[in-house]
């Protein structure tokens, strides 16, 4: 699926917002369309702003350059690809604005620093002999962060931490009500990282994360209906996007496609049932089909694909991915006739099965689903790495900046919380 035209990915990056309007009242509505257009655009000229937002010349002027003042957008060169009338100036997202991103894994903890438009800095995989317990999570990104801090120049500001677990987050107070693959229980590690960091810190799930970053960033740009799955160390998790908006649910515990019944009496899973995808669907057994050693898990993709251009050393193997392949086929089929999206985006060690048997795949997705849904739907492989749960995790560090971007930044003389310039 290719990319959408630049004008339709800006209309695309106004879906679920009104347009922008002239009265003074709405400044800092005003404010935010403008800055989540150049956030989720990565940049965009003062023209194209015009016309998305319906507002005049002058006012976007205006916004654009309170931006500029508050330090989270920047103008630069002209915007030579424009066909007609005077080159407009571009306005790019400030390299300055940052917010940190943290994903703990059983066997890693990835840290990293993005910046508005969803460009990662300087990421850290911090590994891990066991499963990290919350204290040492802590102490982990409280020593990293310390590390970026002091390293990054003046006037950056670091507005908040996006924290995305693998497992059920409480949507009010960020509390981790269980992360069973790392053994985490009702655990408050929102509020201890903030305590040790002095910054704000927003939870969710990964798999949910990685959607939202997938949907504004990736593979499922201007896709209105998507599913995002994702493998990783602590099973299967998932995202979905319907009519633009991603898909939360009563209590904000949408997307546990992981838990979706493969196969009748299958092996038990963490949640209590049997036969789950991510129980019967699982990194471990990849890694020990090509014997990859601990702390290189990273290069299970290459290791994969390697060993099986190797035919003599493949049968195994072959024989664990097509087994692989139409558990997660059995899975996919439930997804699509109940949410009939049109693309579904593989993340993770999922993309290993896409590029071992992608014609397998595509067929045993198909062959029995209901016909309306199944037609139509095409499969796409996310960005290889960690990239986009941190880039989801992120976003919800930058939203409150976004929705009222002079209010988030206004001095405030309280316990540390509010953004504060990097020395």
């Amino acid at each position: 699926m290719t990319s959408p035209p630049q004008e339709e990915r800006v209309r695309w990056g106004l879906s679920g917002s009104s347009l922008g309007n002239n009265r003074d009242s709405t400044r800092q509505h005003n404010l935010s369309t403008v800055l989540g257009l150049v956030h989720s655009m990565s940049g965009v000229s003062r023209a194209q702003l015009t016309r998305a937002t319906g507002l005049n010349r002058s006012t976007i002027a205006a916004l654009v350059g309170e931006l500029v003042q508050l330090g989270l957008v920047v103008e630069s060169d002209l915007d030579q690809a424009q066909g007609f009338g005077r080159p407009s100036i571009m306005i790019q997202p400030s390299p300055g604005a940052l917010a940190l991103a943290v994903n703990p894994d059983i066997d890693v903890v990835s840290v990293a620093l993005v910046s508005l438009g969803g460009r990662i800095v300087n990421p850290v995989r911090f590994h891990t002999v066991r499963p990290p317990s919350v204290a040492e999570v802590v102490n982990i990104v409280t020593a990293v962060y310390t590390g970026m801090r002091t390293s990054l120049p003046a006037g950056h500001r670091i507005m908040g931490v996006g924290l995305a677990i693998p497992g059920l987050v409480d949507p009010v107070d960020g509390t981790v009500i269980e992360a069973p693959h790392l053994g985490w229980r009702d655990q408050p590690l929102s509020a201890l990282l903030s305590d040790a960091l002095k910054l704000p810190v927003i939870a969710a799930n990964d798999a949910v994360v990685g959607a939202r970053a997938q949907a504004t960033f990736g593979a499922g740009r201007g896709v209105c209906d998507l599913v995002y799955l994702y493998g990783g160390a602590s099973g299967i998790g998932g995202g979905v996007i319907s009519e633009g908006r991603l898909v939360r649910g009563a209590t904000g515990f949408a997307g546990q496609l992981g838990h979706t019944l493969v196969r009748s009496g299958g092996a038990r899973c963490t949640c209590g049932s049997f036969g789950c995808l991510e129980a019967e669907v699982t990194r471990e057994e990849l890694i020990a089909a090509v014997g990859l050693p601990a702390g290189e898990t990273e290069n299970l993709e290459e290791a994969v694909l390697e060993k099986l251009r190797d035919e003599s050393a493949s049968q195994d193997l072959r024989r664990i991915i097509d087994r692989q392949v139409q558990l997660l086929a059995a899975g996919l089929r439930s997804v699509v006739n109940l949410l009939n999206p049109s693309l579904i985006v593989m993340g993770g060690f999922l993309r290993i099965l896409v590029r071992a048997a992608p014609e397998a795949l595509s067929e045993a997705l198909r062959a029995p689903a209901t016909r309306g849904p199944r037609e139509n739907v095409a499969i796409e492989l996310a960005p290889l790495g960690e990239d986009p749960i941190l880039v989801g995790a992120a976003e919800l560090a930058f939203e409150p900046l976004i929705l009222d971007p002079a209010g988030f930044l206004r001095p405030q003389h309280d316990d540390g919380g509010t953004p504060i310039p990097v020395p």
